[in-house]
């Protein structure tokens, strides 16, 4: 499997590319990495020295709520006859490693493991059956939540829009099927879910299906595709990590914002 990362190094801006112990500089071919790319010169010492970024900056960042059946018997509500789709503005995209950032006053805050997917192509009502021709490739996400703020609110959109509040990456593997994949979220060395993603209750060609009947999805755009159950509060000093199979580990620490 090949890991696309984003890099800052040396003054610039660019995409390496991990083939098991091989990792290559891989320069564009046209103005973006999803019309095609070409491998430059090796990267001698992997990611040594190097500002990990988070894959793509999406101009849609879609999210997916109670779409895990472990989850939503921890929330105790039924199971949603369509998704539930809401947004992450591009504010809240988070580079890895960098703190995410508890906002004063807001009360309870929690982590939210996920499996998302990068869209490699202009997709606009993509029929499920194509729907993985669609796919660039899978990341891990962080829902970070501001829960308080969800419980007593009917849309999501404040509860989860605070800057800070969508780390991503650390890369992007490519392709994707829908092949079970475990994915698991880690507060200072504990874990706190585990499931895979046959607890989907919509799978990710439904979703892109579902998705792209009502907007059109760009290259980079993100699916976010819900969280399994173990949600839990974050402090300030804590350090969270999402883990998605065959993708790594997103690892961000926790601050309160000055």
């Amino acid at each position: 499997m090949e890991r696309i990362y984003r890099l800052a190094a040396n003054g610039e801006v660019g995409h390496v590319a991990e083939r098991d112990v091989c990792c290559r500089w891989l320069s564009l071919r046209g103005p973006t990495l999803f019309e095609g790319y070409e491998e430059r010169d090796p990267l001698h010492g992997g990611l040594a020295g190097a500002i990990v970024l988070a894959p793509v900056r999406p101009t849609k960042f879609v999210c997916v709520g109670l779409n895990y059946r472990d989850h939503a018997a921890e929330m105790k509500k039924a199971l949603p006859p369509e998704p539930m789709i809401f947004f992450k503005p591009s504010t809240a995209v988070l580079d890895p490693g960098a703190p995410i950032l508890l906002p004063p006053g807001v009360g309870r805050v929690d982590h939210e493991a996920e499996l998302a997917v990068v869209i490699g192509r202009r997709a606009h009502r993509v029929p499920r059956t194509r729907a993985w021709d669609y796919v660039f490739g899978i990341t891990a996400v962080n829902d970070v939540t501001a829960r308080d703020i969800q419980n007593k609110e009917v849309q999501y959109t404040r509860a989860k829009s605070f800057d800070t509040f969508g780390p991503i990456g650390p890369c992007i593997a490519r392709g994707g099927n829908d092949a079970v994949r475990a994915v698991e979220g880690w507060v200072n060395g504990t874990c706190r879910q585990r499931s895979t993603t046959d607890q989907l209750i919509f799978p990710v060609d439904r979703l892109i299906e579902y998705v792209t009947f009502v907007m059109t999805l760009e290259p980079g755009d993100v699916i976010s595709t819900g969280t399994p159950s173990g949600v839990g509060p974050l402090v300030a000093g804590d350090v969270v990590t999402v883990k998605v199979e065959g993708v790594g580990e997103l690892t961000s620490p926790v601050r309160a914002e000055p």
